[in-house]
C-alpha cells in the first residue's frame, strides 16, 4: 500500500451563520469551500437575518482554521458580480476565489506525513 502519507481534507459550509464549531470543523482544510452570500459589509443585518455569512465572515472562519484555500460560493440572487467584492475577503484571507460552476482544482497528496 505503500509509505503512509497526509490525507487530503475538503470542508464544505453552506446555509449558516459563523459560529466557532466551524473553525475546528473546517482546521487544515486543504480547501475550505464556504458560503459568501454577501459581499458588502452593509448586508450584515439581511446576513445574520437569512442565516447567512458575508465574504469577510467566510474569510475569517478560513483564517482561524488555518485552511490552504477558500472557495466562496453560494452567492445571494442579487450578488450579481461577486468578484466586485472578493477584496473584502481578499484582505482578511489573501487565498480567496470566487467559486464559479464547473469549476475544477487538482488536490495532490504531500509524500511526507
Amino acid at each position: 500500500m505503500g509509505k503512509q502519507r497526509k490525507g487530503i481534507k475538503i470542508t464544505y459550509c453552506t446555509d449558516t451563520r459563523p459560529e466557532e464549531t466551524l473553525v475546528s470543523f473546517a482546521q487544515h482544510s486543504d480547501l475550505f469551500l464556504c458560503e459568501g452570500m454577501y459581499g458588502e459589509p452593509e448586508k450584515l443585518p439581511d446576513a445574520i437575518e437569512k442565516k447567512h455569512m458575508l465574504f469577510s465572515e467566510a474569510a475569517t472562519l478560513a483564517k482561524l482554521s488555518q485552511s490552504k484555500e477558500l472557495w466562496l460560493t453560494h452567492f445571494s440572487p442579487s450578488l450579481l458580480e461577486p468578484e466586485r467584492f472578493l477584496s473584502n475577503a481578499a484582505e482578511i484571507f489573501p487565498n480567496t476565489v470566487i467559486g464559479k460552476d464547473l469549476s475544477m482544482k487538482i488536490i495532490s497528496f504531500q509524500d511526507e506525513f
